[in-house]
């Protein structure tokens, strides 16, 4: 049997871990398979190259993908995805393992629908906004960065008695800064999916600060809006030093942690078992500690729910 594999969209640490487990899983069944570099935009362009034990050693620790990967456009227009499609039919391969977020699952689901192309995919993606698995590959990598460096900002906040806006990535998902909220201690969290009010903001850095505290974080999703917009409106309403800091693309980058290489051997690992087994077009995930598999075309096709327990949670502990 000959398989594909490429990441596509956004990079995640974990990436390349997860590439690690999938060669070395179908080469432990008797699978060729072949890395597809830069994406769907490389598959059109039938850019791959065959993969050996050899090809993935001393991968498991480095962030970003070594089979590079890019936006593709032409995969929105069914002309380009007849192309992707002709050029593994070409190339005799049997299944396709697509290693991104929702956009580039919309891409595997397009190849199984229109063409009948078994595809598997595995969730890689900082920003946790795929509705049907706990966690994506990245995510765990993603937050720990952020939390280090909030860890930073709180030390000099502290000796300037500042407030401290730190904008962090998600897209439209709010889970990045959810999570680097509470890890971290911030006093606020702003998201995309709960509409903030300056004045209960304020109210609540007023309400610290006469309790003996020196210093505050607040952590703003991009999707919410960045942390120059809500810096600016917060000084309009408050004398208090405010300072702002966007981590950006840091997020994305770095050795995976522990939890993101043990997702990225598991969900590589389960990948190849899905295509040997001939289930279908699969996407594999994590629920409740189990790894699962479901439908790709209903994994996508589910709207991510925000956590309002967590949220809660965090209003509860903040001050």
């Amino acid at each position: 049997m000959k398989i594909g594999l490429l990441t596509s969209g956004g990079d995640a640490p974990g990436m390349n871990a997860a590439i690690r487990a999938v060669v070395r899983t179908a080469l432990y069944y008797g699978m060729e398979v072949f890395g597809i570099e830069r994406g769907f935009a490389g598959l059109i362009e039938d850019k791959m190259q065959p993969m050996n034990m050899r090809s993935v050693s001393e991968i498991i620790n480095r962030g970003g993908t070594m089979l590079r990967t890019a936006r593709c456009c032409e995969m929105l227009d069914k002309e380009g995805r007849k192309k992707a499609a002709s050029v593994l039919e070409k190339r005799g391969i049997e299944g396709l393992v697509v290693i991104g977020g929702d956009g580039s699952f919309r891409g595997a689901k397009s190849l199984t629908e229109e063409f009948g192309v078994s595809t598997i995919g595995i969730p890689g993606t900082i920003d946790n906004d795929l509705e049907y698995t706990d966690y994506t590959l990245g995510f765990d990598t993603a937050v720990n960065t952020n939390i280090n460096i909030v860890n930073m900002l709180r030390d000099t906040m502290n000796s300037h008695e500042r407030i401290s806006v730190v904008e962090v990535m998600g897209r439209s998902c709010g889970d990045i800064a959810l999570f680097t909220g509470i890890a971290s201690g911030a006093e606020i969290i702003i998201v995309p999916e709960i509409r903030y009010d300056m004045e209960d903001v304020v109210m609540r850095i007023d309400r610290s600060r006469k309790s003996g505290k020196h210093s505050n974080i607040i952590v703003v999703a991009e999707g919410a809006c960045s942390a120059e917009e809500f810096a600016s409106q917060l000084k309009e309403s408050t004398d208090y030093a405010v300072r702002t800091t966007t981590i950006g693309h840091i997020q994305r980058g770095g050795s995976p942690t522990m939890a993101d290489r043990m997702l990225a051997a598991q969900f590589g690992n389960k990948a190849i078992r899905l295509l040997k087994e001939k289930t279908g077009s699969r996407a594999v995930g994590i629920k409740r500690n189990k790894i699962i598999d479901m439908d790709i075309i209903e994994a996508v096709e589910m709207k991510k729910r925000f956590n309002y327990e967590l949220y809660e949670t965090l209003q509860m502990i903040s001050m």
